[in-house]
């Protein structure tokens, strides 16, 4: 099986919309709304991409996994660093390296943007994420995240 890191084109948003759809299936927090989704997904792709990456894995010219992140300024590390967002693989395509490899390409991202650091939300309740990321010496921290609407 051959598989395709590439940065995404809005031509790729059809096929990344289901892959949101899983990854919203397992969050307490959101729901599957094609719309904002759609309009999320274009949001990320327009411009030149300085400030963001949207990669995707490609096996047979079927997108079967994807990761987003951005950059943000810390003022606690006195540096830009990066939010990484969105990482799902497609149930029938997990285990097999693609989550690795999409991580892989963001974190070559972010270095190559200068990016020293990189963090990441989950679902508390995602214990199969959780131990992935911990496999991947991804860090703890005792911060927690807030949300409030602006609408």
């Amino acid at each position: 099986m051959d598989i395709i890191i590439r940065e995404a084109r809005p031509a790729d948003i059809d096929q990344m919309l289901p892959l949101l759809a899983q990854l919203f299936a397992i969050e307490q927090d959101f729901k599957f709304i094609p719309e904002i989704q759609t309009r999320g997904l274009r949001l990320m792709l327009d411009g030149c991409g300085k400030h963001r990456s949207v990669k995707i894995a490609v096996v047979n010219d079927t997108i079967v996994g994807m990761c987003t992140a951005q950059t943000r300024i810390s003022t606690a590390q006195g540096n830009i660093s990066a939010v990484v967002e969105d990482l799902v693989v497609d149930s029938e395509h997990r285990n097999k390296g693609i989550g690795t490899l999409l991580l892989s390409g963001i974190e070559e991202w972010a270095a190559n943007k200068g990016i020293r650091s990189i963090a990441l939300l989950a679902d508390k309740e995602n214990h199969r994420g959780l131990d992935f990321y911990n496999k991947k010496e991804w860090k703890t921290t005792a911060l927690i995240c807030l949300t409030k609407s602006l609408d």
